[in-house]
């Protein structure tokens, strides 16, 4: 005798209970219901006897006779609500007791404390909005589920009021962002996110095809160049919150679809944009948590605290890197570098140049160890292909990166608008692969590009900070997961 899958009885029983709403003449998927309030507001502002409209899911009932008790939730809280055949009618009431945790209603009725004091709705009448055909998992353990809360974030964001609260930060946080740049007289501006040359970045691209134009496009890696076109056309502040593709590592500080911020200002330098950048995110963090003071990742060691109260400190790269490996790096012959790199166990692959070593033991010794917020200023040239270099020392360019929490947060350039230099300089970082160089961008810098300052910013990162979570996963929705290995339709 075969034993009964109990999940596929508690779906046979929330079917039947489809075909019992059927048989009343209730429409089990929905019917608008106007005029609500959030939850949060009425909680907030609770009073006794008001009349309240409310619509949301249910996550618990207590079915204690000839009493209904159950808590609702919407996107901003969650209330309990009563009923008993007095206060809604004897049908009502019955019907009432048919429905499942999981389900979306709709209530009518007035605000009252019950005997232990908790804030409840009284419910005159009652609308069933969408029957649930599966049950809510009783207990959603994240820390042993983590890759279930990824794949449904939706039950994620049901069960865990946490993780939904992450969420509405991170949209407060970008609304703030924009809010802040439009007061500066910044424009927001879009450009391509399909383009035919993979161009502001160092990165691999994701490649697609075209096909009413034949054409190979690649999923943009970053929208500067495009950015730069616009300085080029009169354009003098503006910025674009945008996606961006890398067809790379996935790690709790890298997915492959991010969303950046990248701004450009004429008339201005690395120095202006690393101002503006500090004051943005800290009055974004000031006006969306209340604070600044944040926690550092466990990494960085316990009861670490990131205060982004400014001014943030500045110091140039070739001091910070010494102050790290207690050596001048650039005054170290090949064998010193190779040398130095190994002590310090930085993995060196196949076609790496002391550039790249240089950058890897950087990233090692000073960025994964940095609470910050500090930025690094006036970086190696071979680093920056698209910055000014500085006039006291060509050696390096007027760049700046904000390290905050052991990883970069955001870059800033004093923009190169040399059309000679940065043909010199991308024709360098191309090397045999000349079909990498974008003319059309090179074409507009020669009709000038004013001196300018520009910036990126990783909102994923910077909600990892103000959220304090220590994965980009936590913080992005529907983050990139490999696809299961046995694709099974539900029961």
């Amino acid at each position: 005798m075969s034993s009964t899958n109990p999940e596929s009885e508690l779906l046979r029983l929330r079917r039947e209970k489809l075909n019992y709403w059927k048989s009343q003449g209730i429409d089990p998927f929905g019917q608008p219901f106007f005029d609500t309030r959030p939850i949060e507001h009425i909680v907030a502002q609770f009073i006794e006897n008001q009349e309240v409209r409310i619509a949301g899911r249910i996550l618990s009932i207590r079915d204690m006779g000839k009493s209904f008790f159950a808590h609702v939730q919407d996107q901003s809280s969650k209330i309990q609500i009563y009923a008993n055949p007095q206060s809604c009618g004897e049908l009502a009431f019955n019907q009432l007791k048919q429905l499942d945790i999981g389900d979306i209603l709709g209530v009518e009725g007035s605000c009252f404390f019950t005997k232990t004091k908790e804030k409840t709705i009284r419910i005159k009448s009652w609308q069933l909005l969408v029957k649930s055909l599966r049950p809510l998992p009783s207990k959603w353990h994240g820390l042993h589920d983590v890759e279930a809360r990824y794949r449904q974030r939706y039950l994620d964001l049901i069960m865990n009021p946490d993780v939904k609260k992450i969420f509405l930060y991170r949209s407060q946080i970008v609304k703030e962002i924009r809010n802040f740049l439009h007061q500066k007289g910044f424009i927001e501006v879009e450009t391509p996110m399909m383009q035919t040359i993979a161009g502001g970045a160092a990165a691999n691209p994701f490649k697609t095809f075209h096909e009413a134009l034949g054409i190979s496009l690649y999923l943009r890696i970053a929208p500067e160049l495009y950015l730069k076109r616009l300085l080029v056309g009169g354009l003098e502040k503006i910025f674009e919150l945008n996606r961006n593709f890398r067809n790379e590592g996935i790690s709790r500080k890298h997915n492959p679809e991010f969303t950046m911020l990248e701004a450009y200002q004429a008339y201005g330098d690395f120095q202006s944009m690393a101002n503006l950048l500090e004051e943005m995110i800290s009055t974004v963090a000031e006006k969306v948590l209340g604070t600044l003071k944040f926690p550092a990742s466990k990494h960085l060691g316990e009861g670490q605290v990131i205060d982004l109260t400014p001014p943030w400190p500045r110091k140039p790269f070739r001091e910070v890197l010494q102050e790290a490996i207690g050596e001048d790096w650039f005054k170290l012959n090949s064998e010193g570098k190779r040398r130095l790199a190994e002590h310090y166990e930085v993995e060196i692959k196949e076609g790496f140049t002391e550039s790249d070593i240089c950058r890897h033991l950087f990233e090692k010794q000073v960025e994964a160890k940095t609470v910050g917020p500090l930025f690094v200023t006036e970086f190696p040239t071979d680093f920056v292909p698209l910055a000014k270099q500085k006039k006291e020392d060509p050696q390096f360019v007027d760049v700046f990166e904000l390290i905050v929490n052991g990883q970069e947060l955001a870059p800033g350039y004093s923009e190169l608008n040399d059309p000679l230099v940065q043909r010199s300089r991308l024709e360098k970082q191309a090397g045999e692969e000349k079909q990498k160089i974008d003319e059309e961008f090179l074409l507009a810098l020669e009709y000038g590009m004013p001196p300018a300052g520009g910036i990126g910013l990783g909102i994923d990162r910077l909600t990892m900070l103000l959220t304090a979570q220590e994965s980009i996963r936590d913080v992005i929705l529907f983050p990139l997961l490999r696809p299961k290995e046995e694709s099974k339709k539900p029961d």
